[in-house]
């Protein structure tokens, strides 16, 4: 009887035992321990975990050996049995795993044959695979002996140096134990933990000086060699104060071209573009027919030539239609006083939105025109055009009038839609050796932010006291220039009611000439004159200026008041 050395089952015969080994073990499925890959015959088995797991079935009895080296043991004869021992129980391993399903006989003396013939059926791949793992292993461990002798164990709180880890775990629970003591239970001790490698300790100091070690040895991200909080914050401050500035100075930008744009210095072009956009912009809408576009545009284009503005927007003989009405009607009123007759001029398309200082400049200009006591001062001189106007101011400023006025407008007027105000209006006016002054009333004078002592100024103006009992008095005095923030206006007399109270009559260059028309009836409505009133309740901007023509200036008169002109200055009230 035989008996299988494997699975132990009882057969009669030798060739019994030989077809036993072949049907049971020989040709039975062979798995691989590691990856369970199956399928495949012996030989390719072993080959497979060679090649793919070889490393794997070896690392932990490597690492064991690396330690045995860290921790240098003195018997050199224990480490060579042990190496010996490990290599050979590799090779074992690697040898049972790859032939767990082997031939394993007695010294029986009827199974010698079938066992000599297992082993040589695997010796020669046995004897090439125990060869190389030993070169492997000898090739591994002299790496791994290397790095770990090359990561020294070192103290993270100190910076002692220790043979081993074991020295360096002795060294940390003696040397350091206030540092990993657990508190006593219900002590509400605080922990503090380090950001950068995650230890806790139980006092923020220590926790301080453990973090500047991460500092000194370059282990914090982001932080350079010998940097401190104070140089961090520092650098933060800096970054922060010049988006700041950059924010600032880009708002400031954007503020400057919005004032720039407002005010026509935006160079998008001057009175004669915006005629001629704003004509092409009534074409396209239906509301200009070609034949009139071309027809005044050549009007525009000689108006331009000659410098003498066309008339357009031009009505007059009001103050001689407000006379009869005066007269006649308006029975509420007590007294009245009219400038010298003055025309009204309109905003047209070319200056629409900003040309009411150069309309105001034409009625006041067309009233002096009428006056005999102006005619020296302004002979060879007709309604100018606005373009003609910007370039008279440009002149003034060219003598010297008003430097700093003409600073902040770049000394440049024409082919732009600049606006002006009080102070180029009396450059000009001193210019042309007319007498004039400005007075500024600078802050309310009277409840509700109104301006009573301007009414009062103005009935200054125009009453001389000598009037008697006139209702109507037509004086010789001409219109006033009022200005305000955003806007201005041609004051041509004052209204006195029987009830005591003042209201201003004023030009206004944006009421239109269909509008203004109405008041040349023979009997003007009431509506028509509301567009002149201005009652103290109506004036509440902060500020107003005036500029009134008083007479003619010498030529001694004109250079020194264009000397006192380097410094502005107004006659302030109050």
């Amino acid at each position: 009887m035989f008996t299988c050395d494997i699975c132990g089952e009882i057969v009669a015969s030798e060739q019994d035992m030989k077809t036993h080994l072949l049907l049971t073990h020989m040709e039975n499925e062979v798995v691989c321990p590691f990856c369970k890959l199956s399928g495949v015959n012996y030989d390719e088995m072993c080959f497979h975990i060679e090649a793919a797991h070889f490393e794997q079935n070896e690392n932990e009895r490597v690492m064991e050996k690396v330690n045995q080296v860290q921790c240098r043991t003195p018997d050199r004869k224990t480490e060579k049995e042990n190496s010996h021992h490990y290599k050979m129980e590799v090779s074992e391993d690697v040898y049972s795993a790859c032939a767990s399903n082997d031939l394993k006989f007695t010294d029986h003396s009827h199974s010698k044959d079938t066992s000599l013939k297992r082993k040589a059926f695997h010796s020669e791949n046995l004897t090439e695979l125990r060869e190389l793992q030993e070169n492997r292993l000898n090739l591994y461990d002299l790496t791994e002996i290397n790095k770990s002798l090359s990561s020294i164990p070192e103290c993270p709180f100190c910076g002692k140096i220790e043979p081993c880890n074991e020295d360096l775990e002795t060294h940390v629970k003696t040397k350091h134990a206030n540092l990993l003591d657990t508190p006593a239970e219900g002590r509400n001790q605080p922990f503090y933990e380090c950001p950068i490698c995650g230890l806790i300790c139980t006092n923020y100091q220590i926790l301080h000086e453990h973090i500047d070690l991460h500092l000194e040895e370059s282990h914090f991200e982001g932080v350079s060699k010998g940097s401190s909080d104070l140089e961090l914050a520092r650098q933060l401050q800096q970054e922060e104060d010049r988006n700041r500035m950059s924010e600032g100075s880009r708002q400031e930008i954007e503020e400057f071209q919005k004032l720039q744009k407002q005010y026509g210095l935006d160079g998008s072009g001057g009175y004669k573009q915006q005629q001629l956009r704003n004509m092409e912009i009534e074409v396209r809408r239906g509301r200009m027919q070609p034949i009139e576009f071309h027809k005044r545009k050549a009007d525009m284009l000689e108006s331009l030539a000659f410098g003498i503005d066309d008339g357009k927007t031009r009505t007059s003989g009001i103050i001689e239609s407000l006379h009869r009405h005066y007269q006649n009607e308006a029975r509420e009123v007590r007294r009245v006083w009219l400038s010298t007759g003055v025309d009204h001029f309109y905003s047209s398309l070319g200056d629409k939105g900003w040309g009411c200082g150069y309309r105001n400049f034409q009625m006041l200009l067309s009233s002096l025109l009428r006056n005999d006591s102006y005619k020296d001062c302004l002979k060879d001189i007709s309604i100018p055009c606005i373009p003609k106007i910007q370039s008279m101011i440009e002149d003034a400023w060219k003598e010297g009038f008003d430097p700093q006025g003409a600073s902040q407008l770049n000394n440049r007027l024409q082919g732009t839609k600049a606006w002006i105000g009080a102070c180029e209006i009396y450059s000009l006016l001193t210019s042309l050796r007319l007498k004039c002054r400005i007075v500024d009333f600078h802050k309310p004078t009277g409840p509700l932010g109104t301006h009573p002592r301007l009414f009062e100024w103005i009935l200054n103006y125009y009453s001389s006291g000598r009037e008697g009992g006139l209702k109507v008095v037509c004086s010789s005095k001409p219109p006033i220039y009022l200005q305000h923030q955003g806007h201005s206006r041609t004051i041509i007399g004052i209204e006195e009611r029987k009830n005591r109270t003042l209201c201003l009559l004023i030009f206004d260059p944006g009421c239109p000439s269909r509008e203004m028309q109405k008041l040349l009836k023979q009997d003007i409505e009431s509506t028509s004159l509301k567009q002149l009133w201005r009652f103290v309740g109506n004036l509440k901007h902060k500020q107003y200026q005036i500029v009134a023509v008083e007479g003619v200036l010498s030529s001694e008169e004109k250079a020194a008041r264009m000397k006192a002109s380097q410094i502005f200055t107004a006659e302030r009230i109050p």
